[in-house]
């Protein structure tokens, strides 16, 4: 029988986000309903609100979040009532020609629930990432659930599920940064930090944090950064090759997503060194570079998306470290929050107050 329950809802392109009764069916056949404990409040639900991923109205949000499985439908595989999980967007198909070469974290035909998510009035509603997750539960394809260790605090297990494992992935992952290496990480917010944390766990000898607000630089610090750049005040460029003996950085995470940024990163890098854009542009973005230095500098230009993760590799070990005190998890919560506040939380991001606001049922 299908449930009703609380849930924020964006009802229109910048209109304020309020918390409506949610219709969340049984599962059907590859589907499970999580019952949510927590959400963090990503900046990806911000651009959903504002109409900036697209305009399917209304949606619900949520997107980076753990909880239990409550019920699952037929052909679920590994997943079971009561398993604790982190929910990711994307559920690996295991049959495309990315899965079928061994590459399941390019998956290129990966799946949501199929059945909707509805308003009390039958209106479909339109689940951010396909997760939907700022609700008391959720209805999600099986393989967005990733079973971790119920020891874990679900207000941190959860920010796994997006900007925390972005980072981290395009540092481990993508930038495959390694031992004694330099790095440097352009953008500090929640997925710049996160990079952070992935350089210092992959052994990188320099980390250099570079934004424009001397809070996030503080934080940067916190998080393990051995050196901040403010770069309304010092040339970016000039800064990290200085910090890099002359010759820029082994990798360069760009965390923003806009044109300028990802051009400070391309002459950051040392020479046969790797750029990897984790910031998400927008679609009329455009970046213009001289051919002959992409071809005269070598190396790598690389693109990020969830950090190149494969969940069932990826969760369980991030959440590991965590236990053993090795990824402090906890550095990323700013504050505890309940459902009626999201949009409040959403000030707070665009403000830059708050590193991560997470929603705890």
């Amino acid at each position: 029988m299908a449930q009703q329950v609380r849930g924020v809802i964006a009802p229109g392109k910048d209109e304020p986000v309020r918390v409506e009764t949610v219709v969340v069916p049984d599962p059907g056949p590859g589907e499970a309903v999580v019952k949510v404990q927590a959400c963090g409040v990503c900046h990806t639900d911000l651009h959903y609100k504002q109409g900036g991923i697209n305009d399917d109205f209304p949606f619900l949000l949520g997107h980076e979040a753990a909880g239990v499985v409550e019920s699952v439908g037929e052909g679920t595989g590994e997943v079971e009532p009561g398993d604790f999980v982190i929910l990711n967007w994307r559920a690996v198909c295991g049959n495309c020609r990315a899965c079928r070469r061994g590459r399941p974290w390019y998956c290129f035909d990966t799946h949501n629930a199929a059945q909707q998510m509805t308003l009390t009035d039958g209106t479909p509603l339109s689940p951010a990432l396909g997760i939907g997750a700022f609700a008391e539960k959720t209805l999600v394809a099986a393989g967005q659930c990733t079973k971790v260790d119920p020891a874990a605090s679900p207000a941190v297990a959860g920010l796994l599920g997006c900007g925390v494992m972005a980072g981290i992935g395009a540092a481990v992952n993508t930038g495959a940064v390694g031992r004694g290496d330099s790095v440097a990480v352009i953008g500090c917010g929640g997925v710049g930090d996160a990079a952070v944390v992935g350089a210092r766990l992959a052994g990188a000898a320099r980390v250099i944090a570079v934004d424009i607000d001397d809070r996030k630089l503080t934080q940067a610090a916190a998080m393990g950064a051995t050196h901040t750049v403010n770069s309304t005040a010092t040339d970016p460029v000039a800064a990290i090759r200085e910090l890099t003996g002359g010759f820029g950085a082994d990798v360069v995470i760009e965390a923003v997503g806009r044109p300028e940024t990802y051009e400070q990163a391309f002459y950051a890098r040392d020479l046969a060194g790797t750029v990897v854009l984790v910031g998400v542009p927008t679609p009329e973005m455009r970046l213009e570079l001289p051919l002959l230095d992409v071809f005269a500098r070598g190396g790598s230009l690389k693109s990020s998306w969830y950090g190149d993760c494969l969940p069932s590799r990826d969760f369980p070990m991030l959440i590991d470290l965590y236990q053993q005190g090795r990824l402090d998890l906890e550095k990323f919560v700013t504050e505890r929050i309940a459902l009626d506040e999201v949009e409040s939380a959403f000030e707070r991001i665009h403000a830059g107050d708050v590193l991560r606001s997470v929603v705890v049922l």
